[in-house]
C-alpha cells in the first residue's frame, strides 16, 4: 500500500512538472519576438516595446496610420485598435464600420480624427474611439477629407471640391478642376486650398471661397497625397518626376525625373525625399536641390530616419540601413516575419507588425 502511495505521488509530480513545462512553453511561444533582439543589435537597434493586438482567428491586420502620439491598427474586418505609440499601451479597440465597408484616410485635427465610412463624414474621440459626429454625404469621397478652423473640404466622385462649414456641415461652395478632373489629394490651412487631380492640375484657392490664387500643371496625374512640408508642397506624378512648388505662390523649385511611371507618394524628412519606383527600388532625393543621393534596387519604403540614417523595408523581407550622405548601405537585418509597417518622419522610431498582430516598435541605440 505504502509503495502504490509513493508511486502516485512520483507520477502527480512528473504530471505537474510536465503540465508546468507546456504552460510556459505555450506562453513563450504565444510572445515570441517578431524580430529577434540579438539580429536588431547588428544594426545598432533595440525593441522600445511589443505587444500582441486582439486579432481573431480568421482576421488579419491590414494596415497601421501614425498620427500623433496614437498609433492605429486596421484589421481586414474594420476593427481599429489604438495604442499609446511611445508604450505601446492600448487607448482602445472596437469596430469602427461594418465589415467591407471602405474606410477612407484618418487625419487628426485638434481632438477628433476624422475618416470617411462609406459616404459618411465621421469625427472619432481619439481618447474613447467613440463617434462624436457623423454626416451623410451623398456621394462617394476620392481622397481623404481635410479641415481648417472654419471647413471640411472633400474631394467628391462627381469631380468637385466640396467645402463643408464646419460648425452645421452645410455646404458652402463647391468648384472643379476647369478640365473637370477627378481631385487626388487635398491640403488646407487657414490660408489657402491646395488640391491636385488626376489630369496633373495642382490650383490653389482661397479657404473661404472658389477663387482661384495659382494653378500649376504637370504632365501627369498626380498621384498618391500631396505632402506638405512647411513652406513647400511634394508630389509624384504620372509623368514620371517628382516636384517641389512653394506652397504659397505655386513656384517651380525642382522636378527629379525617374524615369518610371511613378504611382506612390514621397516620403519627405528633414534632409530627404524618399521615392519609390516600381521594378527600380527607393531612390533618396536631396531634399534642397533635388539632386539624386543613393538608390536601393530592392527598397520598397521608409521606416525612419535617425542621424543620417535611413532604415528601409525591403521587398526580399530585409530592413537595410542607409547612409545617406556617403550614399552606403551600412547593415542588413531579417525582417521576413514582417509585413505591416508605417512610414516615421516625426522622429527616428520605428513601427512594424505582422498579419497576426505582432506589433514592435524599434528604435537607434544612442
Amino acid at each position: 500500500m505504502l509503495q502504490k502511495l509513493r508511486c502516485g505521488l512520483v507520477l502527480l509530480v512528473c504530471l505537474l512538472f510536465l503540465s508546468d513545462a507546456a504552460r510556459c512553453a505555450a506562453v513563450e511561444g504565444g510572445s515570441r519576438r517578431l524580430v529577434s533582439p540579438q539580429l536588431l543589435e547588428h544594426a545598432n537597434l533595440e525593441i522600445v516595446w511589443d505587444n500582441e493586438l486582439p486579432i481573431k482567428k480568421g482576421e488579419s491586420l491590414e494596415r497601421l496610420v501614425l498620427l500623433d502620439n496614437r498609433i492605429y491598427a486596421f484589421s481586414d474586418r474594420n476593427y481599429i485598435v489604438s495604442l499609446n505609440r511611445e508604450e505601446g499601451i492600448f487607448v482602445f479597440s472596437r469596430p469602427v464600420a461594418p465589415v467591407g465597408y471602405a474606410v477612407l484616410g484618418l487625419e487628426l485635427y485638434q481632438n477628433r480624427v476624422l475618416s470617411i465610412i462609406g459616404e459618411r463624414l465621421v469625427e472619432i474621440d481619439p481618447e474613447t474611439g467613440k463617434e462624436l459626429g457623423s454626416e451623410y454625404l451623398g456621394i462617394g469621397v476620392t481622397c481623404p477629407a481635410v479641415r481648417n478652423s472654419s471647413y471640411f473640404y472633400l474631394g467628391g466622385t462627381d469631380r468637385r471640391l466640396r467645402a463643408l462649414r464646419a460648425a452645421d456641415k452645410v455646404k458652402v461652395f463647391e468648384v472643379a478642376a476647369e478640365n473637370d478632373s477627378m481631385i487626388s489629394s487635398i491640403v488646407a490651412d487657414e490660408r489657402f486650398v491646395v488640391f491636385a487631380t488626376d489630369a496633373g492640375n495642382v490650383i490653389s484657392i482661397r479657404p473661404d471661397a472658389p477663387w482661384r490664387l495659382w494653378q500649376f500643371e504637370a504632365e501627369g496625374g498626380v498621384v498618391g497625397p500631396i505632402v506638405r512640408d512647411r513652406e513647400s508642397l511634394f508630389f509624384a506624378s504620372e509623368d514620371t518626376n517628382v516636384y517641389k512648388l512653394n506652397v504659397l505662390t505655386g513656384e517651380f523649385v525642382w522636378r527629379y525625373e525617374a524615369a518610371a511611371v511613378l504611382d506612390t507618394a514621397p516620403r519627405v524628412t528633414r534632409e530627404v525625399v524618399y521615392q519609390y519606383v516600381s521594378d527600380s527600388g527607393l531612390t533618396a532625393i536631396d531634399k534642397r536641390s533635388g539632386k539624386f543621393k543613393w538608390k536601393l534596387e530592392e527598397g520598397v519604403d521608409l521606416l525612419a530616419e535617425s542621424d543620417g540614417k535611413a532604415y528601409v523595408i525591403t521587398k526580399i523581407g530585409t530592413l537595410v540601413v542607409m547612409d545617406n550622405e556617403r550614399a552606403k548601405r551600412l547593415y542588413t537585418v531579417n525582417f521576413a516575419g514582417v509585413s505591416r509597417y508605417v512610414t516615421n518622419v516625426a522622429d527616428s522610431k520605428i513601427y512594424i507588425a505582422d498579419d497576426a498582430g505582432r506589433i514592435a516598435c524599434l528604435r537607434p541605440i544612442k
